[in-house]
C-alpha cells in the first residue's frame, strides 16, 4: 500500500482495568433486566471483546479463551458470541469475518463501522439512516438491521 502503518500500539484500545470491570457489570445488569444469563463462557468472550485493541475473529477468540482458565472449544465461542450479537452486545464484521463489542449500549440499532486497512482497527458510529429506511418502508420492505462498514485509514495510520 505504500503507507507505513502503525501496529496496534495503544492507538485503538480496548478497555482495562475498572473502565472493563464496569463494562461487564453493565452488561450483567442488561442480561438481568431482560431475563437472560450472562454465563461464564458468555462473560468471557465478552471480556476478550472489550478487552481488545482490535476486532478479533472466533478462532482467535477461541485461542486465548483459557488463558485464564479452561479452554474454550468452538461451539462454545459460536453460542457465546451468537448470544452477546442477539442482546446487542457485540457486533459481527462481516467483511473481516470478526468480532467486536458494541460501543453504543442501550435499544438495538443500526451500526457503522471504519475499518482501517492498516492497522485493522475498528472503530464503531452510529450512522443515520433515516432516508433510507423511509425508502425502503415506501417499497414495502421491512428492514431488520443495517451495518454499513467503511475502509480507508484511521487518523494514526494516516499520520
Amino acid at each position: 500500500m505504500g503507507v507505513d502503518c502503525h501496529h496496534a500500539d495503544g492507538a485503538h484500545p480496548g478497555l482495562k482495568g475498572p473502565a472493563l470491570q464496569h463494562a461487564l457489570g453493565l452488561a450483567e445488569t442488561r442480561c438481568l433486566e431482560n431475563q437472560e444469563r450472562l454465563t461464564a463462557p458468555r462473560r468471557r468472550v465478552l471480556e476478550l471483546l472489550l478487552g481488545a485493541d482490535a476486532p478479533l475473529k472466533a478462532y482467535d477468540l477461541i485461542a486465548v479463551f483459557g488463558q485464564t482458565g479452561a479452554p474454550a472449544k468452538p461451539p462454545t465461542v459460536y453460542r457465546a458470541l451468537e448470544f452477546l450479537e442477539r442482546l446487542g452486545f457485540a457486533h459481527r464484521i462481516e467483511s473481516l469475518n470478526a468480532y467486536v463489542p458494541c460501543r453504543l449500549a442501550g435499544e438495538a440499532h443500526s451500526a457503522a463501522f471504519l475499518i482501517c486497512d492498516c492497522c485493522g482497527a475498528a472503530e464503531e458510529f452510529e450512522p443515520d439512516f433515516t432516508a433510507q429506511l423511509a425508502a425502503a418502508e415506501t417499497r414495502g420492505y421491512q428492514v431488520r438491521v443495517v451495518t454499513l462498514e467503511a475502509r480507508g485509514l484511521c487518523p494514526a495510520c494516516r499520520a
